[in-house]
């Protein structure tokens, strides 16, 4: 029996009391504070964007600030303060916590609740990130685009509530796991961005070729381009026709994709324009240099539509051989010199059409992408190598967590 198993027989001998989060203390709801309302310096602040994006289980500093005008019309968070997000994109996030561990009041706005307790606040943060309380709280979850769970739903919650003593010890232990799950993994990612790194390295040089070694083609030699038909993401539906809008192609994808993440409706047919499979996809604009021109090979079973500010490459090359090669140094110091430098960076299909590409032997060309596939893997793929061993310490520390964190409830 561990100390902490001892300490609840001691202390809980007939099992944990189970409490609604609003009977914790006083739940206050922020109001307002967009991201222009920030300062460089000033009252500290907490986002609850950043609450999902940037911190952790707990801080002792904020990423934020308001003016002291701003600060007084907004909800204080006290140290030891629990805040809450009300409202995310999606099921995941909604209700992550941060504990405000910091030795001065902030402030928070809007999308976030602050919930003043007398519990340990690491203690709480982090049972709001078990199975047990996600299940909770997708029973309060209202919403498809935007979920939401509200402060009144949120209030009735009940979570185990056993006596600070025992909240310490596992906080104790939590804080001790969570370091080392933290060092190991920095460890494993400062290795795996060293093999990407390489893999850089010998992609380029694999898809280095000289004149003498192979014939080299403008593009609209090899292939022809067309352009995509406008939809917005206001014609998205759970299941519909598949597409790609330009934006996914360089926040979504990687080399290939036989899937999308997307789909709009089926009455739409008739006013889009659809890539078919081995065709290249292409992001006509970006917000960068680098992701104008960033391209995705289609090799799904049918048809996909595709976006107004998407190009298709349709060709005779081999698909995987064509979208490595559009990763390349090489690829893109040419794409460079083509690229309309206005706010949103454009490429046009005249411009992709001028751009020079190696034409290898369909065999050479094979053997490239096989190299390259599977060296990919290894540093890519999410189930092999080392991704799979940064998730599996994240898994295997989720587990001794979520151990902790669970209690017979007393009757």
């Amino acid at each position: 029996m561990s100390r902490i198993e001892a300490l609840i027989a001691e202390l809980c001998p007939e099992g944990v009391e189970f409490r609604p989060i609003g009977d914790l203390g006083e739940l206050v709801r922020g109001n307002g504070m967009p991201k222009s309302d920030f300062v460089e310096s000033g009252i500290g602040c907490i986002h609850y964007g950043q609450i999902y994006t940037y911190y952790g289980t707990w801080t002792t500093e904020t990423t934020s600030f308001v003016s002291a005008e701003k600060a007084r019309s907004l909800a204080k968070v006290d140290p030891g303060d629990l805040v809450i997000t009300n409202t995310s994109e999606n099921i995941e996030d909604v209700c992550k916590a941060v504990a405000w561990l910091g030795d001065e009041q902030v402030v928070t706005g809007g999308h976030a609740t602050v919930l003043k307790h007398s519990q340990d606040s690491k203690y709480l943060s982090y049972y709001l990130q078990t199975p047990r309380f996600f299940a909770e709280k997708k029973r309060h979850a209202t919403g498809t685009k935007v979920i939401d769970v509200s402060a009144k739903s949120l209030a009735k919650i009940r979570i185990p509530v056993p006596p600070l003593e025992i909240q310490r010890k596992i906080v104790k232990v939590l804080d001790t796991f969570t370091e080392l799950e933290a060092e190991l993994e920095a460890e494993l990612e400062a290795e795996l961005e060293a093999r990407r790194w390489q893999y850089k390295y010998y992609r380029d040089a694999l898809l280095a070729f000289s004149d003498q070694d192979i014939r080299w083609a403008a593009m609209g030699e090899v292939g022809e381009f067309f352009r995509g038909r406008r939809f917005t993401k206001a014609d998205y539906v759970d299941a519909g026709i598949e597409c790609i809008h330009y934006g996914d192609i360089y926040t979504q994808y990687g080399t290939v994709t036989e899937t999308t993440v997307s789909h709009v409706r089926t009455d739409m047919p008739s006013t889009l324009r659809f890539a078919k499979p081995g065709d290249l996809i292409i992001a006509g604009v970006g917000e960068t240099v680098e992701d104008v021109g960033k391209a995705v090979a289609w090799l799904g079973c049918g048809e996909v539509a595709i976006h107004d500010d998407c190009f298709a490459f349709r060709h005779s090359l081999n698909p995987r051989f064509v979208s490595y090669y559009f990763q390349t140094t090489a690829f893109h110091a040419e794409k460079n010199k083509f690229v309309a430098r206005a706010k949103v960076k454009r490429l046009s299909a005249e411009s992709l059409a001028k751009l020079a590409i190696p034409v290898p032997s369909p065999e050479e060309q094979a053997r490239i992408v096989a190299i390259l596939e599977n060296f990919d893997a290894l540093v890519n793929d999410i189930s092999v190598g080392l991704p799979a061993e940064i998730a599996a310490r994240r898994r295997q520390y989720a587990h001794y967590r979520d151990r902790l964190l669970t209690f017979k409830e007393a009757a």
